[in-house]
């Protein structure tokens, strides 16, 4: 392992001007006027959007009006997600210190009414420990990019499938906590699920790359979610100008 093992991706084509664009929309939303007074009010529907719509990417059919009203309480996809979602501000901390304990709380709440072992929860899929020991090592190592680091974590626990059957929704919740500790969003008002929503079949696609371990695969997935930040930001000052608009 190098000294800073992520620091080479960020030379990968694109992979630059793509970390720019990211910080720059994410900039700009920090800088929007609702947030004087309103930043509390952004990050909660962002927290809300987010889980929403981090559901309907797992595969949940629920609309977000379902979602606000509580038609979606019988979900057990949404139901995780909100819980996931809710648990970001207590987790902060955990994921700086210990990001596999942080893991393993995500996975027992985004989970509970989708296993019927209990066990099971909070438990990585079987030979994926070896590598989230290996993450965990790279993200006390790095200081590169918060998009490129939050990028890096998304592709491995979706690539595990590490914390079956909600990964994805760990997974996402994982960007965000990324992106808080690494001062690019520390207020996660960026709806960064949205921006995945938004470049539709590219997510997959970037994710099945990011799979195939090549150079040119890891810089298509890293584009892709600085893409995905750059959506996302544009979603969340969307709910800036609603807020405004009151």
């Amino acid at each position: 392992m190098t000294a800073d093992p992520l620091a080479p991706l960020v030379d990968l084509p694109g992979v630059r001007d793509g970390v720019t664009s990211a910080r720059s929309a994410v900039d700009a939303l920090i800088g929007n006027r609702a947030l004087n007074r309103r930043s509390a009010d952004v990050s909660a529907e962002s927290s809300v959007r987010g889980a929403w719509i981090s559901a309907v990417l797992a595969g949940s059919p629920a609309t977000l009006d379902e979602v606000r009203t509580g038609a979606a309480a019988a979900d057990p996809v949404v139901q995780g997600a909100l819980r996931a979602q809710s648990a970001i501000p207590a987790l902060a901390d955990t994921w700086t210190r210990a990001p596999r304990q942080a893991l393993a709380r995500l996975h027992a709440l985004a989970s509970a009414d989708l296993v019927t072992d209990s066990a099971l929860l909070g438990k990585p899929a079987p030979g994926a420990a070896e590598r989230l020991d290996a993450l965990a090592a790279v993200l006390t190592a790095t200081s590169a990019p918060a998009v490129v680091v939050a990028a890096i974590v998304h592709g491995e626990l979706l690539s595990l499938d590490a914390f079956a059957p909600s990964s994805g929704v760990v997974a996402r919740v994982a960007v965000r906590l990324t992106l808080i500790e690494r001062g690019l969003d520390p207020k996660s008002l960026v709806v960064i699920e949205a921006g995945h929503r938004d470049l539709g079949s590219a997510y997959g696609e970037a994710l099945s790359a990011y799979r195939g371990g090549t150079a040119d695969g890891v810089a298509q997935w890293l584009r892709h979610c600085c893409e995905a930040v750059v959506a996302g930001a544009r979603e969340s000052t969307a709910i800036c100008e609603a807020i405004l608009r009151g």
